[in-house]
């Protein structure tokens, strides 16, 4: 089973930008899609963006279509999520996730798709 660690959350105002790493162990990652959840207070879990094993393909929720981009680096075993022109509503503990199915793109935004979850990073966008 491969483990999972978030970082790079923190508090940043309206307009600007932070990077999310996912960093994983016990597994090499290029074995795995890979997915960002982000989970505010009192909500569910919500799919914000995914990338294929390769980076071949990458998918994004419409709410952050545009402002964030998803990356990896096999080689650092990294997975990323670059968040720029952060809104309020971006608020959340945002989550990586590993998936293994052959099938994943089918099923990109579902959070059942996923098998293996970080502890997650909080991000505060202050207005």
């Amino acid at each position: 089973q491969v483990q999972l660690v978030e970082s790079g959350g923190g508090l940043v105002q309206a307009g600007g930008s932070l990077r999310l790493s996912c960093a994983a162990s016990g597994r090499t990652l290029s074995n795995y899609a890979m997915g960002w959840f982000r989970q505010a207070p009192g909500k569910e879990r919500q799919f914000v963006g995914a990338i294929s094993w390769s980076g071949g393909w990458t998918y994004y929720a419409d709410s952050v279509k545009g402002r964030f981009t998803i990356s990896r680096d096999n080689a650092k075993n990294t997975v990323y999520l670059q968040m720029n022109s952060l809104k309020p509503e971006d608020t959340a503990v945002y989550y990586c996730a590993a998936s293994s199915r052959t099938d994943v793109r089918m099923a990109v935004g579902a959070v059942g798709a996923y098998h293996s979850w970080g502890q997650g990073t909080q991000v505060t966008v202050s207005s």
